[in-house]
């Protein structure tokens, strides 16, 4: 069994001591080490370019996290980037008042997402989440919501509740993915107080194996709106601009009234939306407020028409989708020859590698022992978020990929059936 050398990380653990004198528990969210795993992970980066990443010690990684979804062409593309300094330079782009690229890009949204009529546009997906509950609220008169997925980090779904008192999200209720009579139970219970059902219409729950819908399951959840007049949200943040052009809606053929977006839409840019049909749109102008001082900024309207703009002439999902499905092919082919509880899920554009629970309970181990593997090799995916593909993988990249989580799994196998 060869066990590959530990990488330095010598100065990416210097930065994180000195961050936790300056920064409650050094770094925020899903980026701290113990989201990762202890000591074998960099914590500071350095920069990126295509689908690499270099650290702070000089690593560099072929990276599959992709920013947690946003760089969905690659890292420094410079179309992209001429684009926004352009318009920096050229125009500027924080006012008073709005730059006419809203327009601009509302009306290509319209074109691209089947439920989108009009749009708000927003920073974040925590931003755009909170809002279209706000606006779905406002529209029904209502107050419950049926959730199922992460929603982000506002007080209405955040999973941590440190802080939070209970009346904020008391009327909000879980169901789990694939399980409508589960939500249907819920319906019968609180429908005629549910403002919203709020679902990723692709299953992607935090941790665990990735779903497609099972058949029906979508189309149910529609009836259960309409059945009970309240608005279906589809949080698409991942998954549009990724799965379709027009998101997990147009590959599965199920509308919603409402659908959340950003991430991959403008390559890593600051900018989110909420869209959907008019009748329910409209309630955000005058019944409710939504504003922010950097809400208008045009440097996220650009990224994103630039973005939109490269992935339709450059038919860059169709390419994702081509070498995705290659890769998971190969992926499941090396699982199938080592006995040791991996599982693969997902699809091409967005994958999961989980290990299974067994009686001794070595699936943490297991996990961990194969994500350490292809970090100290030079692969940065992550034990605890599913990977994704980027325009700028390479087949070569993928090849090199595929043999390194071989070899990854023939360490594992070896380790654990001695």
């Amino acid at each position: 069994m060869k066990d590959i050398q530990k990488l330095n990380i010598t100065k990416s653990q210097e930065l994180f001591e000195e961050a936790r004198t300056l920064i409650p528990g050094g770094v925020l969210g899903a980026r701290k080490p113990g989201d990762f795993i202890l000591g074998e992970y960099p914590i500071f980066l350095e920069y990126g370019k295509g689908c690499r990443l270099t650290d702070v010690d000089g690593n560099e990684f072929i990276d599959f996290l992709c920013g947690y979804g946003p760089i969905i062409l690659g890292y420094r593309e410079e179309e992209v980037d001429d684009a926004v300094i352009k318009q920096i330079k050229d125009k500027g782009f924080c006012f008073s008042l709005t730059q006419p690229y809203q327009n601009e890009l509302a009306k290509k949204l319209n074109a691209l997402i089947p439920s989108s009529e009009m749009s708000i546009f927003l920073k974040t997906g925590s931003d755009a989440t909170s809002a279209s509950i706000r606006i779905a609220r406002a529209y029904t008169n209502r107050t419950r919501v049926m959730r199922c997925g992460y929603h982000g980090w506002h007080d209405w779904c955040v999973e941590m509740k440190g802080g939070i008192p209970e009346k904020f999200y008391e009327d909000v209720y879980e169901f789990h993915y694939n399980d409508l009579d589960q939500l249907k139970d819920l319906m019968k219970q609180h429908g005629d107080q549910a403002a919203a059902i709020i679902m990723t219409p692709f299953g992607h729950p935090l941790h665990q194996k990735m779903q497609v819908p099972a058949p029906g399951f979508l189309e149910g959840v529609r009836e259960l709106a309409d059945k009970y007049g309240s608005i279906l949200i589809f949080d698409e943040v991942r998954t549009c601009f990724r799965l379709r052009m027009g998101g997990a809606q147009e590959l599965y053929g199920v509308t919603p009234d409402l659908t959340v977006l950003g991430k991959g839409m403008a390559n890593g840019y600051a900018i989110s939306v909420v869209t959907g049909k008019k009748d329910v749109m409209m309630a955000a102008e005058s019944k409710l407020f939504i504003s922010s001082t950097f809400f208008p900024n045009s440097d996220g309207y650009i990224a994103a028409l630039k973005t939109i703009e490269i992935l339709e002439r450059d038919k860059v999902l169709d390419n994702i989708w081509e070498k995705g499905e290659r890769l998971l092919k190969k992926i499941q082919d090396i699982i199938d020859k080592y006995d040791i509880g991996a599982e693969l899920s997902g699809v091409a554009p967005m994958f999961f590698i989980t290990f299974k629970k067994d009686a001794a309970n070595t699936q943490k181990a297991r996990r961990d022992d194969f994500y350490t593997q292809l970090i100290r090799k030079g692969f940065f995916f992550t034990p605890h978020h599913h990977a994704y593909i980027s325009y700028r993988h390479t087949e070569e990249d993928l090849d090199k990929t595929a043999q390194a989580i071989d070899e990854a799994m023939a360490y594992v196998n070896e380790k654990y059936h001695l």
